[in-house]
C-alpha cells in the first residue's frame, strides 16, 4: 500500500475512532477501537448512527477535519 494511501486510511481509522468514543463507544464486543479495522470501524459508526432517533440531536454536530502530520 502507498504512503499516501496507508495515510488516508489511518486518518479516516482515527476520525471514526474519535467520533464513535464521542458517543460513548469504546469496544465492540470485546475489541478496543484501535483493534478494528477501517471497515470494522465505518460498520460500527453506520450501526450506531442508524440505531439513533431520526429527530436526534446528533444530526446537528458538526465535525471539524483537523490535518495531521502522520509520518
Amino acid at each position: 500500500m502507498g504512503k499516501i494511501l496507508r495515510k488516508a486510511v489511518e486518518s479516516r481509522r482515527l476520525e471514526l475512532i474519535n467520533k464513535l468514543i464521542a458517543f460513548g463507544v469504546y469496544k465492540k464486543e470485546e475489541q478496543h477501537l484501535f483493534e478494528l479495522s477501517l471497515t470494522d470501524l465505518e460498520n460500527e459508526f453506520m450501526k450506531f448512527i442508524g440505531d439513533q432517533h431520526p429527530h436526534s440531536e446528533i444530526e446537528s454536530i458538526h465535525w471539524v477535519n483537523k490535518i495531521n502530520d502522520l509520518s
